[in-house]
């Protein structure tokens, strides 16, 4: 016999307890396959350990009245110590134009419990550059550079910038050029 238009047949009809049933049954075989892992599979190696916090350190910046911002961070092991260093950009928050930035590379500190470091000074904020852009890749540390070409052009908008890069060799951080838009900072 055939079902007549517009009739269901009774075991095509879903029912609470039937998704009940199915939902209980996708979450215990969810459950048994997170549990399970090949016999070879060995835990993820850690990476490094984190950077000190640069809202720590004490930068030589003097901001006057003003507060000291860490405007951007970034984190690696340039060299090779076990422990993750940070370069930290910071500038004066006077919340006005826009005031020159600082980039500093920051160490653990040398004595438990002391305060990080500032190891290294990359870009430093007499230059009277904003740094705009920081990456770390591979022990690379790449960032644009923006500055004024006279003393007229107006704080807040920049008519220069350069990209530069910074590596680990030898010791030190050495400084590249990578590209320019407009003339060099």
């Amino acid at each position: 016999m055939q079902p007549t238009a517009g009739s269901d047949l009774p075991h095509t009809r879903s029912r609470s307890p039937h998704w009940l049933i199915t939902g209980a049954a996708l979450a215990a075989l969810l459950a048994a396959a997170a549990l399970v892992r090949p016999a070879d599979a060995a835990d993820p190696a850690p990476g490094p350990p984190a950077g000190p916090d640069p809202t720590q350190a004490r930068y030589p910046v003097d901001c006057g009245p003003w507060e000291l911002k860490v405007t951007d961070r970034a984190e690696a092991d340039f060299d090779a110590d076990g422990q993750a260093e940070t370069v930290a950009v910071v500038r004066c928050a006077t919340g006005a134009g826009t005031p020159p930035s600082g980039m500093f590379v920051v160490a653990h500190p040398a004595d438990p419990g002391g305060a990080p470091r500032v190891a290294m000074t990359l870009v430093e904020p007499a230059d009277q550059h904003s740094v705009d852009a920081l990456t770390v890749r591979r022990g690379t540390i790449a960032a644009t550079l923006r500055g004024y070409s006279t003393p007229e052009v107006p704080r807040c908008c920049p008519d220069r910038e350069l990209d530069v890069r910074w590596r680990w060799q030898n010791g030190a951080f050495t400084r590249d050029t990578v590209g320019a838009a407009g003339a060099p900072v």
